[in-house]
């Protein structure tokens, strides 16, 4: 088995598939000046991005970790995930309030997906 990673650099990769599975980076989002619902999506239009750069989508996430910076905003960011996510095939998910890494990023998500084609 050998394992493939992603949108590589010397720190990390965006990306790696492990056998069957999907492990992405923590997302945030590239506009950073949208508020939590605009992050959000944002961030999940990059998820779908990256799963399809992996061979699977977000039918087969199997979970997330979600990061925002004031739970306050908890439900402008789940807006955008309930309108994301596949009916009936959500993944395990946590969500906690943190710093995170720059100042004007809201929200972090990071995913792990099931393989939808094995090679």
């Amino acid at each position: 088995m050998t394992d493939r990673y992603i949108d590589s650099n010397q720190r990390m990769s965006q990306a790696v598939v492990h056998g069957n599975t999907v492990y992405l980076a923590g997302q945030v989002a590239s506009d950073a000046s949208a508020g939590m619902r605009g992050q959000t999506e944002q961030i999940l239009q990059g998820i779908d991005q990256m799963l399809a750069k992996a061979g699977t989508d977000k039918s087969h996430l199997l979970s997330a970790t979600i990061w925002v910076t004031d739970m306050a905003e908890f439900a402008e960011m789940n807006a955008a995930w309930d309108a994301w996510v596949v009916d009936g095939r959500p993944p395990v998910r946590a969500c906690v309030e943190s710093k995170l890494a720059k100042p004007e990023w809201k929200v972090e998500i990071m995913v792990i997906a099931a393989l939808q084609r094995f090679d």
